[in-house]
């Protein structure tokens, strides 16, 4: 499994679309940028610390084509998807919300 972290109306757009084409970092990267489950947390701290009406989209990466463990953050290897994410890879769709002490509450996530 790996995952996405992506603002509500962004996702919502891509349900219209009947598919991800990425975030405006991630076409300018030329692929969709993921975060294994032990990685989630992190991305969240570094790029979304003050984001808000995030979901976190969980997706099976098996059969993904085009899809690259690349080294990243601390030469940390990252999924990238080079191409689009369809809807078929989706295993489940969640808001994140914060705590009472501000830090956001992750689901379970699978390793």
């Amino acid at each position: 499994m790996i995952y996405k972290i992506c603002p509500a109306a962004e996702w919502t757009q891509a349900i219209e679309r009947h598919r991800y084409d990425g975030s405006p970092l991630d076409r300018k990267d030329g692929f969709i940028h993921f975060s294994q489950a032990p990685q989630v947390a992190g991305t969240l701290a570094k790029y979304y610390a003050d984001a808000s009406d995030l979901v976190l989209v969980a997706i099976d990466e098996a059969g993904l084509e085009g899809l690259r463990l690349e080294p990243s953050r601390d030469g940390e290897l990252f999924p990238h998807l080079y191409g689009t994410l369809a809807m078929r890879h989706v295993v489940w769709v969640k808001p994140l919300t914060r705590g009472t002490d501000g830090a956001f509450v992750l689901p379970q996530l699978g390793e």
